[in-house]
């Protein structure tokens, strides 16, 4: 059973930074693409970011130049470093994963960590 495990979220004040984690059991190499989600109050889940296996990302709008995403396959850990952070960054940050299987192939999900950007 795939299991992801996010970690580092807290509170910060505005212009300030913080580094999500998030580890996976086994090999991310199984995954074609890792990212990181976010659903703030009374909003939709909206993509922040992704990265696929070959090191290719995109980014939301709205964070582009201050959010990084990176893996490291070795730890089986994808990272999203987040700096400038504003108060319409608090939400809470999913990390999600995909891999083919199906019809649409498969989706799995982290449990999620607070994100709270104090102005």
């Amino acid at each position: 059973q795939v299991q992801l495990v996010e970690s580092g979220g807290g509170l910060v004040q505005a212009g300030g930074s913080l580094r999500l984690s998030c580890a996976a059991s086994g090999s991310i190499l199984r995954f074609n693409v890792m990212g990181w989600y976010r659903q703030a109050p009374g909003k939709q889940r909206e993509l922040v970011t992704r990265i696929t296996s070959g090191g290719s990302t995109n980014y939301a709008g709205s964070v582009k130049g201050r959010f990084t995403i990176s893996r490291d396959n070795a730890k089986n850990t994808v990272y999203l470093q987040m700096n400038s952070l504003k108060p319409e960054d608090t939400a809470v940050y999913y990390c999600h994963a995909w891999m083919p299987g199906g019809p649409v192939g498969v989706d799995y999900w982290g449990q999620g960590t607070q994100v709270t950007v104090s102005s």
